[in-house]
Parts: C-alpha cells; sequence; structure tokens
C-alpha cells in the first residue's frame, strides 16, 4: 500500500495502548476493555457484534449518555444496505423501524428487522454507525497481527494532502510525495521527495482545486500505478508500484546543529520515550532550539507533557473534559530541568492529535513561535479500546480535549504564527521554507 491504515488512521490516536493481559468482550452486549493485543482468529461478525458495538457507544463513548439511539440505527442500516446494493443483495424488507429512542426497545425492533444479518453487511454497520459519530479518533478496524516477515508497503510514507488520519480537504494543487522510505519499492522506482501526483490509477489526483478523496481507496491497493512529474525538469513518466519488504525502522528523534549555535531536532511522533530522545539531543544546544513537528502523527499525552517540562514550569498544556462536570488539566512535567531555549516549533497540516496539543501549548503558553501552517485539527481526544466478539477493536474516546484557553482545536487545528508552507519544488531542490523562516526568527 501507499498510505497504509497504520500510515492514515494511527496518526489519530492519542495515546491509546494496550497493557499486558486480556479481558475478553462480553457475549451479551456491551464491550470489554483490550488489555493485550486481540487473537489472531477472526470469528464472523455477527446481530450480536453490532449489538456490542450500540450499546458501546452509548455506554462509553465522550457523549454515549445523550446520543440518539435513533440515529446510530439509521446510521447502521444505511451502511448495511449500501453494502448489501453494492452486491446487488438489496431486500425488500429491509427498512428502518419505528423507533422511540429508547434503547432498548429500539435495538430489539431493529434486531427483529434484520434478524440473523450478512456478516460483511454488518461489518459495514458496525463502520457507518461509528462513522456518523464524526468523531476523528472513534473508529473500528482488526487489527493485524505482524506478519513473520515484517513489514510491506510501497514505501510512499508521506503526502502534501495528509491532514492527520485524512486526506485535507484544504488542500491546494498539486499533490506531492513528501518522504519515501530508504530501500522500499517506491525508493527503488526512483520516486524522489517532491514528485508530483497527477494521477493515481488513472483517477485524477484533484478535481478542479479539491483533492479527490477516493484516493485512499487506491492507494490502499498492493499495487497501483502512479503518474509522477519531477518538479525540476517537467518529466512526466508512469510508475507502477507493488508492495514489497520494507525496513524495521524504530521510530527516533534525529539533530543537527545550524548556524548561530542551533540545535534543530526532527521528532517525527510522541512515542514512548520521545521526550526523553529529545531533552538529550538539546543538552548540548548553547542557545536556541527548532523542534520539527511535521509530519509528527501524535502519541503520548505524558510525553508531550515531559518535554514542554523542558522549557516551561508550572503551565497547563492542555485539558481532558469529560461531557458534565470537572475538566482535568495537564499540566508540564515540572520534574525535567529547565533547558532554557529560546523555541521555534515546526508544523504542518500532518502534524496531529498530541503533535497539537503540544503546539497549542507552545501557542497558548508563549514558550515559542510556530512556523509552517495550521496543523491537522484531529485531536479530539485519547481513545480508548474495546474488543468485540469478532475480534475487531472499537475505539472511542471518553473526554474531549482542550487547549490550555480550553478551545477546540478538534477539526479546527493550531495557526501558525508564521506562514511557511513546503513546495514540491522546495523538496526536489532541498530547500526549506519553514526552517529558513525560524533561523530568521532565532
Amino acid at each position: 500500500m501507499l498510505l497504509t491504515a497504520a500510515t492514515l488512521h494511527t496518526t489519530a490516536v492519542q495515546a491509546t495502548t494496550v497493557p499486558a493481559t486480556t479481558v475478553p468482550a462480553t457475549t451479551d452486549g456491551g464491550c470489554a476493555r483490550i488489555t493485550a493485543p486481540p487473537p489472531e482468529s477472526a470469528p464472523p461478525t455477527s446481530v450480536n457484534t453490532l449489538r456490542q458495538a450500540y450499546e458501546c457507544v452509548l455506554d462509553n463513548y465522550y457523549s454515549g449518555p445523550v446520543l440518539d439511539s435513533k440515529v446510530l440505527l439509521r446510521d447502521a442500516l444505511a451502511a448495511y444496505t449500501q453494502e448489501l446494493m453494492r452486491r446487488g443483495a438489496d431486500k425488500a424488507g429491509l427498512r428502518l423501524p419505528a423507533l422511540t429512542g429508547n434503547r432498548d426497545a429500539d435495538w430489539a425492533a431493529f434486531a427483529g428487522m434484520i434478524g440473523t444479518g450478512d456478516p460483511a453487511a454488518l461489518r459495514a454497520a458496525i463502520t457507518g454507525m461509528v462513522t456518523g459519530l464524526h468523531d476523528d479518533h472513534a473508529r473500528v478496524e482488526r487489527i493485524a497481527p505482524p506478519s513473520e516477515d515484517g513489514p510491506v508497503g510501497t514505501g510512499i510514507a508521506g503526502l502534501s494532502a495528509a491532514q492527520g488520519p485524512r486526506l485535507d480537504p484544504a488542500a491546494r494543487p498539486p499533490l506531492f510525495v513528501t518522504r519515501v522510505l530508504p530501500g522500499s519499492p517506491a525508493d527503488t522506482a526512483g520516486i524522489r521527495p517532491g514528485d508530483i501526483i497527477q494521477k493515481v490509477d488513472g483517477i485524477p489526483a484533484f478535481i478542479g482545486d479539491k483533492v479527490n478523496q477516493s484516493l485512499v481507496d487506491a492507494f490502499a491497493s498492493a499495487t497501483v500505478r502512479l503518474t509522477l512529474k519531477r518538479p525540476t525538469t517537467g518529466r512526466v513518466r508512469t510508475v507502477q508500484l507493488t508492495e514489497g519488504p520494507l525496513e524495521e525502522q524504530e521510530p527516533a528523534v534525529t539533530s543537527k546543529t545550524l548556524p548561530g549555535g542551533v540545535t534543530y531536532v526532527k521528532v517525527p511522533g510522541f512515542f514512548q520515550g520521545a521526550a526523553d530522545q529529545v531533552i538529550a539531543k538539546l543538552k548540548g544546544a548553547s542557545k536556541a532550539a527548532v523542534v520539527d513537528l511535521r509530519g509528527n502523527g501524535g502519541g503520548s499525552p505524558q510525553e508531550v507533557n515531559r518535554l514542554l517540562g523542558a522549557f516551561a514550569h508550572g503551565k497547563v498544556t492542555g485539558y481532558f473534559c469529560p461531557l458534565t462536570g470537572e475538566c482535568t488539566a495537564n499540566r508540564t512535567d515540572d520534574s525535567v530541568p529547565l533547558l532554557g531555549l529560546r523555541l521555534v516549533v515546526l508544523t504542518d497540516r500532518a502534524c496531529a492529535s498530541a503533535c497539537e496539543h503540544f503546539s497549542a501549548a507552545v501557542k497558548d503558553n508563549g514558550l515559542g513561535a510556530l512556523v509552517g501552517t495550521r496543523t491537522a485539527g484531529a485531536v479530539s481526544g485519547p481513545a480508548e479500546a474495546y474488543l468485540l466478539d469478532d475480534n475487531s477493536v472499537l475505539l472511542l474516546p471518553r473526554v474531549r480535549h482542550l487547549g490550555p484557553a480550553r478551545e477546540i482545536i478538534d477539526t479546527v487545528g493550531v495557526p501558525a504564527d508564521h506562514h511557511a508552507p513546503m513546495t514540491a519544488l522546495d523538496l526536489a531542490t532541498g530547500r526549506d521554507p519553514g526552517l529558513a523562516k525560524a533561523l530568521g526568527l532565532l
């Protein structure tokens, strides 16, 4: 695949962890918290699986207590019938029964109408119901076991239109490659950062001035045909890529020294240990730091708070708010010694979730300047994982994330203080407008 499910979706899950032991899902409706990777087997999705998802959303989702059960079941049936229609298998008796808003009575009416159900359509119904929440941290998925032969893919690991877990509806033409994994099929085929993608399997990357959202499905194929234009030469060519082995790469912070005593640190994600890696890289810095969060899909709020503790103490970094009652403040980790450095943070539309938590804390607390573009706006709240009886995983936030000023960042993003987007030609020629602006500020 080009952008794998992991690339497109785990970016949006803030601090979803899977502990060490398993608690199985219940089988009489409802769901159970996951405490280990789910079993590799995949029993058929049943009506009971749909019931578990329905009750799980009502019991555990942030706004579950005030959700309308009629709307949940409407979205489920819409997706169910659409899946049947795609296969030419629609049925005359499938229509929404009269619903009252009573969750139990509504489920009984719905289940009586749908009968034993079609497994593939039931999987679609669960996805449709969760999609109807319009929450970028809520989803249902099957967790594939790691391949014994290691990861596979085409190796195109970043696109200019990436916006956290989706393609950015505000993206401007052209669509171009931002990152290629070394040694991957894409690398071997000579694809380079900055290469402009004109078509994917013959599908235009943009329709007018709007990115073609159907590209997500095209990218999910094991084999894909790309029409590419090299911005430095204007050469156009077509390349067919097929999934192949990828080098196992542990996430790691990298750094380099820039002119004027500035230390540049690239942070690909807020994975466990990321904050300490950054702090170690910055301990030798004498004046200032540029922290590059472009392409950072998020991770752990604890890592965010720890890294912020190197730049300020006693600050609120954000809030986790339940539907009703008091919000819980996230705060800087004041056990971390202050570095005493001036700070500039580089951001883009692929900076999502915990990355936005960090960016908003820097901006709202006056810890430094943000340079680049507005962040993704994909930070609804930390998702918790629940196991359904077909061994699929339902991810649902229990709280809402707010910035330090109690502002909503989800769907909006954190605006940059200084606009400095990267272009295809910049990437192809090694220029970095964001970094140049950062150095100018410092």
